[in-house]
């Protein structure tokens, strides 16, 4: 950042460097410290740079397009984040509200569903590419009176876009997230989830290293792309803000690679049902069979 950034400098620094003396430092001296604290002490850094891009409709333009508009750094070890609606939007993953009913509409593109009936809130709880989502992921805030539905293919998408940022900017390790948001249980509110990932690991494994008190964790495993996604949305918004894109910066606890994710780690991600820790959950809800790609009744949207 530059001293012409620090429109909110509390954004990026730790609490306990505040007080009434610190709001009266100007802006440069902040990014002083900012960059000593990075360099000599041992503190967790992550930066979220929220992107402001044109409003995005139904086939107005690609995404390489967009990316090239709206993004004019990408640093070495940084993610560019990217919600799943604006990669819905370019490449016209969408249905005219006109045309289609709502909930006919989350049943095709399920996997398997609980109809809207057993809701008190009249909303069809799905599953749909593996993750437990209301309406597949149906959306119709910001789509200009469509239905949008979810990217055809994020992972192809997130591996051409990532290769595209490395060339642009000549870059090594650059990373890509496709993200969307969903509700938990028992939770009010929603947070970001990866979609999509390319150009670093997605989990970070502590599986046979020791605790503080010399525990060995047996199966505990950090998602990193779910972290990065949570953090992601939380600073793009979900309202009017058109901030659609955010570049993660700084972010030294992320293992990047060259290349894309392989089938094997992708499927290492997705545990089945069955195999779930909530599978007495799962395997006591009245779920139907939906005609989504996972439920065999069609071919990927293409």
């Amino acid at each position: 950042p530059t001293s012409g950034d620090m429109v909110n400098s509390r954004s990026f620094l730790p609490s306990f460097l505040w007080s009434r003396s610190a709001e009266s430092v100007s802006g440069s001296c902040i990014v002083l410290w900012y960059h000593f604290l990075r360099r000599f002490a041992t503190l967790a850094f992550m930066l979220i740079q929220a992107i402001r891009t044109p409003l995005v409709r139904v086939h107005g333009c690609s995404l390489i397009e967009l990316i090239v508009r709206a993004v004019k750094r990408m640093p070495e070890g940084s993610v560019l984040a990217i919600t799943s609606k604006i990669v819905s939007l370019c490449e016209g993953s969408a249905i005219s509200r006109e045309y289609a009913e709502k909930d006919a509409l989350v049943r095709k593109e399920s996997d398997a569903y609980i109809p809207s009936e057993k809701s008190r809130w009249g909303i069809t709880l799905t599953l749909t590419r593996n993750i437990l989502i209301p309406s597949a992921g149906i959306d119709e805030s910001n789509a200009d009176g469509h239905y949008l539905l979810w990217p055809r293919n994020p992972q192809r998408t997130a591996n051409a876009l990532r290769a595209h940022l490395a060339r642009r900017f000549q870059r090594r390790a650059v990373g890509v997230l496709i993200t969307d948001s969903k509700t938990a249980p028992l939770r009010r509110g929603t947070t970001g989830i990866a979609l999509a990932h390319s150009g670093f690991d997605a989990l970070t494994d502590y599986v046979g290293k020791k605790d503080l008190f010399g525990r060995s964790f047996r199966v505990s495993r950090r998602s990193v792309v779910d972290g990065l996604a949570a953090a992601a949305v939380c600073a793009m918004g979900e309202g009017s803000e058109q901030t659609p894109l955010a570049l993660i910066s700084d972010i030294s606890f992320v293992r990047f690679r060259r290349r894309n994710p392989t089938k094997a780690e992708l499927e290492f991600l997705v545990i089945s049902p069955k195999e779930d820790l909530y599978a007495p959950l799962l395997n006591a809800a009245p779920f139907r069979r939906g005609g989504g790609i996972a439920a065999g009744k069609k071919k990927r949207r293409s």
